[in-house]
């Protein structure tokens, strides 16, 4: 990127598996700067996208093109004060091209990858918690059953299935990847982060994980009208949220193979 000493990392993960608690865990460390959902692969996938129009067809300059995605993330953080960037998004979906093919060609520093692990019904009680408590989480606009909602959550295109396909190719690239259990950074936080930083090559941070802020980056914050009240607010201490709630049948007989 336009600072030669920065690195960059992507944060894989599903929704609901602890994105937002590492997030703010991370960046009490002032050279790092984990984002929220990040736009830069739909940036770099839309300008790709460009190269099937007419008119690039007409006259195609593949090289000039090319020089545009090759400086998508100098100049998307060339403005943030961090060394260290971990964008969030789904880095490593494969598909003639996928994210990953184009951030091998286009990223010539090349990257690593950081990847939450929380299992898949895990995931889907948490969301109905979520939506429960909060009626305009967005989740209530797909029906009025949960079979409904989570049904919709896992439409090809939403970020479940994208994370998933991603989190399925990051087991084929192990010494790129970081794996972090959410029940291990739950349980013992300080023990992960450490053995992170030894990931990163870089000097353990002091982090702390009582009184944690809500996730505020450059002076921007999450607003979640957008979404759905407290999607993105967490509790001020580490530690494993009681859920109650139980996954119905259908939707386990259907995704309960997903291992994650």
């Amino acid at each position: 990127m336009g600072n030669q000493n920065r690195k960059l990392l992507f944060l894989i993960a599903l929704p609901r598996s602890g994105n937002t608690l590492f997030t703010s865990i991370i960046n009490q460390n002032p050279e790092i700067a984990c984002t929220a959902n990040s736009v830069t692969l739909e940036i770099m996938k839309n300008l790709f996208l460009v190269k099937t129009t007419d008119t690039f067809k007409n006259f195609p300059d593949h090289k000039s093109l090319d020089n545009v995605l090759d400086n998508v993330y100098n100049l998307y953080y060339k403005d943030w004060p961090q060394r260290i960037i971990i964008d969030r998004g789904p880095a490593l979906t494969s598909a003639n091209p996928g994210n990953f093919e184009l951030m091998q060609k286009h990223f010539k520093p090349g990257f690593k990858c950081i990847v939450l692990l929380r299992d898949l019904m895990d995931v889907f009680a948490s969301y109905m918690k979520w939506y429960t408590e909060n009626p305009n989480a967005f989740p209530n606009r797909f029906g009025k059953t949960d079979e409904e909602k989570l049904l919709g959550l896992m439409k090809e295109d939403g970020a479940i299935v994208k994370e998933i396909k991603s989190i399925q190719n990051s087991y084929n690239y192990p010494n790129m990847c970081y794996f972090i259990r959410y029940n291990d950074m739950v349980a013992n936080p300080e023990k992960v982060f450490k053995e992170l930083y030894k990931f990163l090559d870089e000097p353990y941070y002091p982090h702390y994980f009582e009184n944690l802020k809500q996730i505020n980056i450059n002076g921007i914050g999450y607003n979640d009208t957008v979404v759905g009240k407290n999607m993105h607010t967490i509790r001020p201490t580490v530690k494993k949220e009681t859920n109650n709630y139980i996954v119905p049948k259908s939707i386990r007989e259907r995704y309960e193979h997903i291992k994650i």
